[in-house]
């Protein structure tokens, strides 16, 4: 777990990322850019970009673990610390992001 000025959060690897999925209800967020998107989705991801997340936080159910993704796991750790200074207490960071995700051999969907 991280933890950043007293808020914390997990990191996940392609497989714990799979089995999240398999196991519950999980909200998977992809923070990258409209340009970025374009090029495909983890499918089941709703995208909001990083720079909006300040504005549609809300939209997030706190009691609903939550994953966060972009390109390599920059930015979307820093989506999990704004979301978790918020009171998101189950928050994680797909480590290596979408690269990670690619480099494994899965498949892209294309936005919805």
């Amino acid at each position: 777990m991280y933890n950043f000025g007293g808020y914390g959060f997990k990191e996940v690897d392609i497989a714990g990322l799979q089995q999240l999925l398999q196991e519950k209800a999980v909200a998977l967020i992809d923070v990258r850019s409209e340009s970025e998107v374009a090029y495909g989705i983890i499918d089941g991801a709703r995208h909001i970009p990083l720079h909006l997340l300040p504005l549609r936080a809300e939209e997030l159910d706190k009691d609903t673990p939550t994953i966060f993704y972009c390109r390599t796991g920059a930015r979307s750790a820093q989506a999990c610390l704004f979301m978790a200074s918020r009171g998101h207490g189950n928050v994680y960071n797909l480590q290596g992001g979408i690269m990670a995700w690619m480099q494994s051999g899965r498949d892209l969907a294309e936005v919805a």
